[in-house]
């Protein structure tokens, strides 16, 4: 009788993109302030938009437009699209030592994968414009039009797409989004602190636990690795 054992399910860290791999708050923030002065309003930059990296676009859009009693979301939508690939998406340099952990992770044979909240082609952009597309094995975004933005069916299509085993993944973001996303598949996640969250928020979210800085992230992953893998023994 011929059979085979299959294959020991490899490691697999999936990353959020905006916050987590890039520092993009400049670039949107320009490109929404360059739509409200395209749709007649002058940005109240008292206002801290901090918030705006990471939730979907329709609905950070929906919200800054109503403080303005504007309601044209698709069209801001549009103009948006517009004004960050013309040029806002072109300001998001690589976190200091991200570059480092994600060439170390791949060099030792982790999976890497981006679930993000942009559209799938901006983020393809993004990644091969940071020279960083060759060291994924797969990401999952929003569609063109911005649709399809939800953090947990975005893991999840990840999971199923690419046979991730959940016991195998790591989730690693800087928002709520990317944690509860990554809890709802049954994924653990690692909340950082560098980007646009914050500690209480990522603490509220259940975040399994929390890293200050780039270069604590390789250690805080091979811990999390080493706990899944006692848990499964």
């Amino acid at each position: 009788m011929n059979f085979s054992i299959p294959p020991a399910p490899r490691n697999a860290v999936l990353f959020d993109l905006d916050g987590t791999i890039i520092r993009s708050h400049d670039g949107i923030i320009e490109s929404i302030h360059a739509v409200l002065r395209d749709l007649g309003h002058e940005p109240d930059l008292s206002i801290d938009l901090t918030w705006v990296v990471g939730p979907p676009l329709r609905d950070l859009l929906g919200h800054i437009l109503a403080h303005y009693g504007d309601d044209r979301v698709d069209e801001a939508m549009d103009l948006y699209r517009r004004h960050y690939e013309g040029g806002g998406m072109r300001k998001s340099p690589l976190f200091d030592g991200m570059r480092h952990v994600i060439e170390t992770l791949h060099a030792g044979g982790t999976q890497l994968f981006i679930a993000t909240s942009k559209p799938r082609y901006l983020a393809r952009k993004i990644l091969h414009l940071r020279g960083l597309s060759q060291y994924f094995d797969g990401l999952s975004g929003a569609r063109a039009d911005d649709s399809g933005a939800e953090k947990p069916e975005l893991i999840a299509a990840l999971l199923r797409e690419h046979d991730v085993a959940r016991n195998h993944a790591l989730m690693i973001g800087d928002r709520r989004f990317d944690i509860t996303g990554a809890h709802a598949n049954h994924v653990r996640a690692l909340g950082v602190l560098w980007g646009y969250g914050g500690r209480d928020e990522l603490v509220a979210a259940g975040a399994d636990a929390l890293v200050s800085q780039p270069d604590e992230l390789l250690q805080a992953i091979a811990t999390q690795f080493e706990l899944m893998a006692k848990h499964a023994a």
